[in-house]
């Protein structure tokens, strides 16, 4: 259950609040976003590190075997900056699509690129189209030999700094799903005049990134440089968000890591009336949601993580739900410690080099990266239907994808101490046929808790809380059922219902992270403090409750005071925000 060794290795290497690397200083980042400089040394880091081997799978010559892994590193650089983990991250991005849909050679020679240090980004977005990707006007025509590239590609991140681009383009006149596909394009072998690099866009957060576009005129391509078959670009596409949407979620617990560790430092050295804030009930039940939030965030993020591997066929309900709730956890963590802070989270400079205020900016943008959360329910409702029917016949996936015998392919996902079997990207479907095991598993998990309280190993209110929890999924699934809607016709409430199914999602990964891992009650040391008599699994079970409209009692809130103190306390071994022991303490205490 621990972080692995690149994590703890790549966590030492970017130092620690107070004596970070030279290029993660807080005050030269924050510099640099006033310039609107790319974070360049801080990226250097990472490049000497061998980051960009890790956003290459196993099988292409690189160290990507296990998804988790790679949200962890990601994680470990965004709790740092956002800037610098968009700017590298994007590497990942821009290749997701050669590794989901290309050839072996297509793949291992990309992943030798890449390794080498060559930048990668993902030409799909195009002005005047936002997320409308069949709307696309560049265009790829055959011509002798190979094809013609033509067009713009805008609002892309790395088009100018990026040696490759993958790029989504139509390659039949009448468009249509099978009238797009995918080219991976190196700018260097391009000759001159082929293409055009575009401004840098001003942008309000995540400031020093290249947030740029590219044209391209009459740019000849090879054959070779085709991801996929032709036609099949969207497919490929629409299957590789599944993977870097979830991994995207990396960004979002690096910002709530941080934003929990400015509130509890500030909570601790701020003085009020004679009193640290810290003392103050109000304060530390803010100290205590945020952290139960967090909590819950990285519950959704490692269950949907691990999926890639042990769930591939549900990742595209799993990912869905996963950009869509994580970013809006983290954005509530920054929004509660901005309340928190007061002016001083508004200051540039004065007030911890002006970090909290970079953050508060850098969150609202990484929200909107491979589709905001708008897109991401309206991906969720398509499948409403089908996820009604299954949470009724209550079936789970067969364990055929589990590399584990014996073990179903859900268990894998949420038994942390379990080794996942390698990604199969052809596992990967555009509809979920099996729905959403982990949700479907909500009722048995319930029962299971009460019988844990039955037998005295957890408080009789965490069988409450999951209790309601379970009737709160069956009576959501009955309204998932009666929707109707056509796809021009999205009903309003259907986004409330999918807000209401991520949660669902979001209690039933925490649910099962608690019963099918160790987390013995009483033994000081071996366990996060937090999961001591299931403290971390009362609060994060409030909170969905509270977050789904339910009024609970005020006696059970003291579970976030008894977090808050976890928080305060810097003596702990491990970090109160993460269920992984591991380097996160030292960032985050």
């Amino acid at each position: 259950m621990s972080a692995t060794p690149a994590v703890d290795a790549l966590d030492r290497r970017l130092g620690t609040p107070g004596d970070e690397h030279p290029a993660y200083l807080p005050s030269a980042l924050t510099a640099l976003d006033r310039q609107e400089a790319f974070p360049a040394d801080a990226c250097r880091v990472l490049d000497d590190f061998g980051l960009a081997a890790h956003y290459v799978p196993a099988t292409a010559g690189g160290r990507l075997r296990d998804h988790t892994e790679l949200l962890q590193l990601l994680r470990t650089v965004a709790r740092r900056d956002l800037t610098v983990a968009v700017g590298h991250g994007k590497t990942f991005l821009g290749a997701a699509s050669v590794w989901v849909g290309g050839t072996p050679e297509q793949a291992r020679r990309t992943g030798a690129s890449i390794t080498a240090g060559s930048v990668a980004s993902w030409g799909l977005t195009e002005r005047g189209h936002g997320s409308d990707l069949l709307a696309g006007e560049v265009s790829a025509v055959r011509d002798a030999g190979g094809w013609r590239l033509n067009g713009e590609k805008w609002l892309i991140n790395n088009a100018t700094r990026g040696d490759l681009v993958c790029v989504l383009a139509r390659t039949s006149p009448d468009g249509g799903p099978r009238g797009f596909s995918l080219f991976l394009v190196d700018k260097r072998q391009l000759p001159e005049g082929a293409h055009t690099c575009l401004p840098k866009v001003p942008t309000h957060g995540i400031r020093g990134a290249d947030i740029s576009g590219i044209a391209f005129h009459h740019a000849r391509l090879t054959d070779d440089t085709l991801v996929g078959e032709v036609g099949a670009g969207v497919e490929i596409v629409l299957k590789a968000l599944q993977i870097t949407r979830t991994v995207c979620a990396a960004l979002s617990l690096g910002a709530g890591d941080t934003a929990v560790r400015i509130a509890v430092d500030y909570a601790r050295h701020r003085s009020l009336y004679g009193r640290t804030l810290a003392e103050l009930p109000r304060v530390r039940r803010i100290l205590g949601e945020i952290s139960a939030a967090q909590l819950l965030a990285e519950a959704t993020g490692l269950v949907a993580s691990r999926s890639i591997h042990a769930l591939p066929g549900e990742m595209s309900v799993i990912s869905a739900i996963t950009k869509a709730l994580v970013p809006d956890l983290a954005q509530h963590i920054i929004d509660r410690t901005a309340e928190l802070l007061g002016v001083r989270g508004f200051l540039s400079e004065q007030y911890a080099d002006g970090t909290f205020a970079k953050l508060e900016r850098d969150h609202r943008v990484v929200a909107i990266f491979d589709g905001n959360t708008a897109v991401n329910r309206n991906a969720l409702i398509d499948q409403f239907p089908l996820l009604a029917t299954r949470y009724r016949r209550a079936r789970t996936q067969p364990a055929a994808t589990t590399a584990t015998t014996g073990a179903t392919a859900l268990t894998a996902a949420t038994a942390l101490g379990r080794d996942l079997g390698d990604f199969s990207p052809r596992h990967l479907s555009l509809i979920s046929s099996d729905g959403c095991s982990l949700v479907q598993s909500l009722p048995e998990a319930a029962a299971r808790i009460t019988a844990e309280a039955d037998a005295g190993r957890l408080p009789r209110e965490t069988a409450v809380l999951a209790a309601r929890i379970r009737a709160e999924a069956d009576a959501l699934h009955e309204e998932l059922a009666a929707q109707r809607r056509t796809p021009r016709d999205v009903p309003a409430e259907s986004f409330a219902l999918a807000e209401r199914y991520e949660l669902c999602y979001a209690a039933a990964a925490c649910l099962r992270l608690w019963l099918d891992n160790p987390w013995p009650a009483g033994r000081a040391g071996e366990v996060p403090a937090a999961a001591r008599n299931g403290l971390w699994l009362q609060a994060c079970l409030r909170l969905v409750l509270t977050r789904l409209g339910h009024r609970l009692d005020e006696a059970g809130a003291t579970a976030y005071d008894r977090l808050a103190d976890h928080a305060l306390d810097v003596s702990g071994a491990t970090s109160l925000t993460t269920l992984l022991p591991g380097p996160a303490s030292r960032s985050t205490s």
